[in-house]
């Protein structure tokens, strides 16, 4: 359930706009002097959590604690001075906030790139929306320009943040205060869906209090002794620690709170629908925090407080992958000639990206590998524009992205699964299926399967630490489709680098894109079958490398075929630029992936990509688009197949 809401709130862009912030604050702010900064701070966020899933509900906590003294000003971030005692060790946060180094080694990356421009508040508030989103929950817009806080006051944190033993009274109080209200401390309440307490703070609930699950207390206890163990953790939510769902909210129903304030919300009070409806209603809980998230990122410094841009030293950093094409929505707008749109399901099924990125994140979870395994797959769909008259565009165009691949052979047509590039090779067919019986349970007949596919295959290569973009929708469905022409139209393993501009030229992508979408490369595994003659024949590999693969793939045709290795030997599972590198040090896995890197045209754009993350991030994404458009199936052409595996 962790993840089942966290896509479904693209829309709250418009919404966001319409709150109340700063009057300087933009989503554009750093549009034009540092446009790589959300890039550098999901890229962080994303490894720190990988690392740590706790340190996500400690980001959230760091830019909450800030906002609630004078505004979010990162006021919290300071150390003591001679002249003033800050924040940092202030009863409510001393020993309980943490994260520090994660914004400290944020700063220094966006440093790097951006000299003295990105607050340290705007990190923080970019850092908790992303802390959010990796652990399964909501994404919103964040409005920039904030400024940096030159002093702070622990006795003005004592006094603004609500303690454990608060009453309900006291948390309306203190978040009215705020310009927040009930049913905005409702909602933000639910970020104890993730992190941990101390000992400390819910003893007295557990020992003392009438209104807790006796069998609840009883584990609880088991850690946190009347007296000593203060420092000792547990979980805020014991069902799903790690995920940011809505079981808060069923906890509190079972008298399952862990803090006397948690229990607050659900104890015979004012909020108590309101807990209700969030419990049985993950989409509305996810809708609210995201809203409040916004209304609180506007607390505005109390005026007269100094602020500045905290500045670091600047520091080499290598960034992984995760940016906003600012482009994308324009790009798409001229590839798919009108008929695609952002808001396309708004309202027929709303929460369709919710739905399919949860099914994503469950996949990716089990296995990683299938997040490339998706990806190849709607590659291998689009690619794939076959005859058939009925499944013509209005210009009498063949289509691209006509979820065409999911269809099985019938009686009437070979279709493209058994295509010499796909039999044996494509595969998630059962993760697009189970996805789209969730969406069909949801939004009956309305959401094609090419769309699935499209936002799958988005969600894949950003659930692997690599970038998101506009995912425009409005595709139909295939109503045949041909394995002839698979065989045809799908770049081998072994072709030359004329081969691959000119089938990508074909679909009317560049040779840039052309670049930038076979980094897809970086993740995913290959059968020794489709890279033996490059390891046994080639002349352009490291020799090393060779001997590595050849451990694993033997000589003899027919012999290990099916054994795997990935594409990537640095970072098999992460959505990054090593593949880039690997090129350049003649470690391509494929004679055609190596073609990138060969004395060629595309050399000097092979270099680039290996030592800008984030350029091959955005040019990755808008190629994506590019590619998402070619030729849809839109209108009455095709169908909504219920079923991705046969026509209706």
């Amino acid at each position: 359930m962790g993840t089942s809401f966290a896509r479904s709130f693209a829309l709250l862009a418009l919404l966001c706009l319409l709150l109340p912030c700063h009057g300087k604050l933009s989503t554009k702010f750093y549009a034009k002097s540092c446009p790589s900064v959300a890039t550098i701070v999901r890229s962080a966020m994303a490894q720190a959590i990988a690392k740590e899933p706790r340190m996500g509900a400690s980001i959230i906590r760091l830019f909450f604690h800030d906002c609630f003294v004078n505004g979010c000003d990162a006021s919290i971030l300071l150390d003591d001075t001679p002249t003033f005692s800050g924040e940092k060790n202030a009863g409510a946060n001393v020993n309980s906030v943490r994260g520090y180094e994660v914004i400290d080694a944020i700063k220094t990356q966006v440093e790097a790139a951006c000299k003295g421009i990105v607050s340290c508040a705007d990190i923080v508030a970019l850092a908790s929306r992303d802390a959010v989103n990796l652990l399964g929950g909501p994404t919103w817009n964040v409005q920039l320009g904030r400024k940096d806080s030159r002093t702070a006051s622990q006795s003005a944190a004592n006094a603004n943040l609500p303690g454990p033993g608060s009453s309900a009274a006291s948390l309306i109080s203190a978040f009215a205060a705020k310009g927040l209200s009930a049913r905005d401390m409702t909602a933000l309440s639910g970020a104890h869906t993730v992190g941990r307490a101390r000992c400390q703070l819910f003893r007295g609930r557990i020992y003392t209090e009438p209104n807790i699950n006796a069998t609840f207390a009883a584990a609880r206890q088991q850690t946190c002794p009347q007296s000593g163990g203060d420092g000792n953790l547990a979980p805020f939510d014991d069902q799903t620690p790690d995920a940011f769902d809505n079981a808060y909210y069923s906890n509190l129903m079972s008298q399952r709170g862990l803090l006397h304030s948690d229990q607050k919300l659900f104890n015979g009070g004012a909020t108590d629908v309101l807990v209700r409806k969030y419990s049985g209603n993950a989409r509305m809980f996810a809708t609210d925090f995201a809203k409040a998230m916004v209304k609180m990122g506007g607390l505005a410094p109390a005026a007269g407080t100094p602020t500045e841009l905290q500045d670091m030293a600047s520091a080499a950093a290598r960034c992984l992958l995760t940016v906003a094409v600012v482009l994308a929505p324009l790009l798409a707008g001229a590839a798919a000639g009108g008929p695609l749109s952002t808001s396309f399901y708004s309202k027929k099924c709303p929460n369709v990206q919710g739905i399919v990125r949860a099914g994503m994140a469950s996949a990716v979870a089990a296995e990683k590998r299938m997040g490339a395994s998706i990806l190849r797959m709607f590659f291998h769909d689009c690619f794939v524009n076959h005859n058939a008259v009925a499944d013509r565009n209005e210009h009498g165009a063949v289509q691209g992205c006509d979820a065409s691949i999911l269809l099985d052979d019938t009686a009437t047509f070979t279709g493209e699964k058994n295509a010499g590039p796909n039999a044996n090779s494509v595969r998630g067919y059962e993760v697009i299926d189970a996805i789209k019986a969730q969406v069909e349970a949801s939004c009956n007949a309305t959401v094609s399967c090419a769309d699935i596919l499209a936002l799958a295959a988005q969600d894949a290569v950003n659930l692997l630490g690599g970038p998101t973009w506009t995912v425009y929708l409005g595709r139909r469905d295939a109503l045949t489709a041909s394995q002839s022409d698979a065989n045809a139209n799908l770049p081998g393993p072994g072709s030359s680098l004329a081969t691959l501009v000119a089938m990508f030229g074909n679909k009317g992508l560049s040779a840039r894109d052309m670049t930038a979408l076979s980094g897809a490369h970086t993740i995913g595994q290959a059968r020794c079958a489709t890279f033996r003659d490059r390891i046994y024949n080639d002349a352009n590999i490291n020799a090393t490398f060779a001997s590595l693969r050849q451990q694993t793939c033997p000589q003899a045709a027919g012999s290990g075929d099916a054994m795997l290795a990935p594409i990537d030997a640095q970072t098999p599972e992460a959505f990054d630029n090593a593949y880039y590198q690997n090129l350049m040090s003649k470690q391509g896995l494929f004679h055609s992936d190596q073609e990138l890197f060969n004395g060629g045209s595309q050399d000097a754009l092979v270099k680039k990509y290996s030592g800008n993350a984030a350029m091959f991030a955005a040019d990755f994404a808008k190629a994506m688009v590019r590619m998402g458009a070619i030729s849809p199936l839109t209108g009455t052409q095709g169908q909504v197949r219920r079923n991705c595996r046969k026509v209706n």
